[in-house]
């Protein structure tokens, strides 16, 4: 049995966007979670059974990804697009405030949140992502995305998957393998295995790294915000000394390593529960 709601929510140019409601009647600042460039709702779905009412738990699907309709316009496929998106669903709601959960992707939308709508932000996570962002990731990144593979059977998808990612997850078993890719992937209406997400989210896909001065100047937000900072160990996104820098700039930050773990932790990892658990401790 499904422990959440499939709700829907209008973008300012007309877009059905798609989101998991996971209710709770506590009165405690409910969580928004917020997926990676290429991800959906289902990257959060083991949340929603573990804090099982403790808080209302929303997971998005940004616009292009999952249920959310695709853009008819592919330069909207950017982050200051996707933090307006959320504002109209908050205001729709009647949600003043929330704990953001951002992912990689999801956690430049959280940034950019807090920067323009610093309100709206109670506490945040900011998972594998920060203002300064390494080229080797970027470019492995830029190989893949907008690419539309699909295969045959989930174990195809999970053997592809194994192989091009087994440096992220070395640890992973096909059973392991299978269970991410029904995350990434969906079976379409011909039975095949696909990519649950727009290719045209490629097009407007800035393969630049290093920092960003506004991103950085935005980051200035979280200072008194209460903050974890989750890096996984081998991560080649988001480096050491850019995550050590943020934990500098903020008074009420945390940084945790997730060992044996690439871009990006899947917040199911023992470490990373825990220091979601000590974050949801430190925000009412």
């Amino acid at each position: 049995m499904k422990n959440y709601q499939d709700q829907f929510w209008q973008s300012e140019d007309d877009l059905s966007l798609h989101y998991r409601d996971y209710a709770s009647n506590s009165t405690k600042t409910p969580i928004i979670c917020v997926p990676g460039l290429t991800r959906n709702s289902r990257d959060f779905e083991h949340l929603g059974a573990l804090l099982c009412g403790d808080r209302r738990v929303i997971m998005v699907n940004l616009r292009g990804r999952g249920q959310s309709d695709y853009a008819k316009d592919s330069t909207t496929y950017n982050p200051k697009t996707y933090v307006a998106d959320i504002v109209r669903l908050m205001d729709e709601i009647d949600l003043p405030k929330a704990v953001f959960f951002g992912t990689s992707l999801g956690g430049i939308v959280t940034m950019l949140m807090a920067s323009m709508h610093s309100g709206r932000v109670a506490g945040a996570l900011l998972n594998d992502i920060g203002p300064e962002i390494d080229q080797r990731g970027l470019d492995r990144i830029g190989e893949y995305v907008g690419q539309g593979r699909s295969f045959d059977t989930w174990a195809h998808a999970a053997r592809d998957l194994a192989e091009s990612s087994a440096n992220i997850f070395p640890d992973y078993t096909l059973k392991e393998w299978i269970s991410f890719a029904k995350k990434l992937y969906r079976m379409n209406s011909s039975g095949r295995i696909k990519l649950d997400y727009d290719m045209k989210i490629s097009e407007p896909f800035d393969r630049k790294g290093n920092g960003s001065d506004a991103m950085w100047r935005a980051l200035e937000a979280f200072k008194d915000l209460p903050t974890l900072i989750l890096r996984g160990e081998t991560s080649d996104l988001f480096s050491e000394a850019t995550a050590t820098k943020m934990l500098g700039m903020m008074q009420n930050g945390e940084l945790v390593t997730v060992p044996r773990v690439g871009h990006a932790p899947t917040l199911e990892e023992p470490q990373s529960l825990d220091a979601i658990a000590a974050l949801l401790q430190r925000v009412e």
